[in-house]
């Protein structure tokens, strides 16, 4: 039996989170406060995801994602949910310009592993809502944080005092059993978020990085690509992977500026993945230069030039004209458009409204018809 590929990314497409609603927000409080169980905000949950799944269809989305409504991080909440790892308060750590984030970080207390990951059975219902609401031409897509995001990021590890080799066997390991559970409960679009990249855009990072690793630039970078090419080199032939590179995304504010110069090779030649997700919606992530190392007719770059920090919609036509600045570089039929990202990377989300919201993802799919026609 012949395996159908996935038509994705689409020409309009998304990152994946959507702003929090507000019976969500308040069952979420509720429970916090110990005024609901886990099964009202269960409930609370579906009915919303449900919403948001029909939200989607009927604006025109074809990659439809459940928004991230059960996360309160884009990343923590799946990386905790490994074997070996745990979520912890920790001391202020936000990074991001002029917002504070909540104290959260997680641990290695173990051996990484995977073992019935809670977000498979949250993919189950979405890929079921995608079909009670859908035509069948939409697709059930859903993003858990890159493999990069654990072995580069953890703030206290107490099992694998400094084997860095292990660490990242297992990590690898985990993710390949990851990425089959998330296929066989039917995904075929699956995205991973990835914001380790962001330690080569400028020179200060750079040099970060390099004292606190003690390696060569260029050997931190070929590591970060061997353990995303690693985890998903076992993936089934009819599963797409892409990746997204971010700079930060919490209330509307960002973590850093710079191109992709120092990286280019690394993520247009060199990584395995199906699609690319890369911010570019403003001057805070460099030119399209860097797009001339794209060597994969079989790949994607989706275009980020819409913003989901602010409300304002962009000039059409502006959009119109970066796109083609692109295709200097990569060929128009490997480009695709969306936010640079979500919308609600935690559940605090952007400074915007819903309204504000889905008239941003309206204005993509408008451009991206105009630019490609009809996915």
């Amino acid at each position: 039996m012949t395996k159908t590929l996935v038509k994705a990314p689409f020409k309009a497409d998304h990152v994946g989170s959507f702003l929090r609603t507000t019976p969500l927000k308040e069952a979420r409080k509720a429970y916090a406060n110990g005024t609901i169980n886990k099964a009202d905000l269960k409930f609370v949950e579906d009915k919303e995801i449900e919403k948001l799944v029909q939200k989607q269809i009927e604006v025109g989305l074809k990659s439809i994602t459940d928004g991230e409504f059960r996360r309160s991080w884009w990343h923590l909440d799946f990386l905790s949910g490994l074997e070996g790892v745990e979520q912890f308060e920790t001391e202020y750590i936000s990074q991001f310009k002029g917002a504070k984030t909540k104290n959260n970080a997680i641990k290695v207390v173990g051996k990484v592993d995977f073992n019935h990951h809670y977000m498979v059975e949250h993919f189950t219902f979405l890929k079921e809502a995608v079909e009670r609401h859908g035509d069948g031409s939409q697709v059930a897509k859903f993003s858990i944080p890159s493999p990069n995001m654990l072995f580069t990021r953890i703030q206290e590890d107490t099992y694998y005092n400094g084997n860095r080799d292990q660490f990242y066997h297992d990590t690898v390991a985990a993710y390949q059993k990851a990425i089959q559970a998330f296929y066989d409960s039917g995904c075929r679009y699956l995205q991973l978020d990835d914001t380790s990249w962001i330690d080569f855009v400028s020179e200060e990072r750079i040099n970060a990085v390099v004292e606190k690793l003690g390696m060569d630039v260029k050997d931190i970078i070929n590591t970060r690509v061997s353990c995303l090419n690693d985890a998903i080199s076992k993936k089934p032939e009819d599963m797409l992977i892409t990746m997204h590179i971010c700079r930060g995304n919490f209330r509307s504010t960002y973590i850093t500026s710079g191109g992709y110069d120092t990286i280019s090779d690394a993520i247009f030649a060199n990584l395995h993945v199906d699609g690319l997700f890369l911010e570019y919606d403003d001057n805070r992530s460099g030119d399209f230069e860097p797009l001339n190392s794209f060597t994969g007719n079989n790949q994607t770059v989706v275009l980020g030039l819409v913003t989901s920090k602010f409300p304002t919609l962009e000039d059409t036509e502006v959009i119109k004209q970066r796109i083609q600045e692109a295709s200097q570089y990569v060929p128009l039929a490997n480009l695709s458009l969306s936010p640079q990202c979500g919308f609600a990377s935690t559940e605090e989300g952007n400074v915007l409204t819903e309204e504000e919201q889905w008239s941003k993802i309206s204005h993509i799919i408008k451009i991206a018809q105009d630019v490609w026609g009809t996915d």
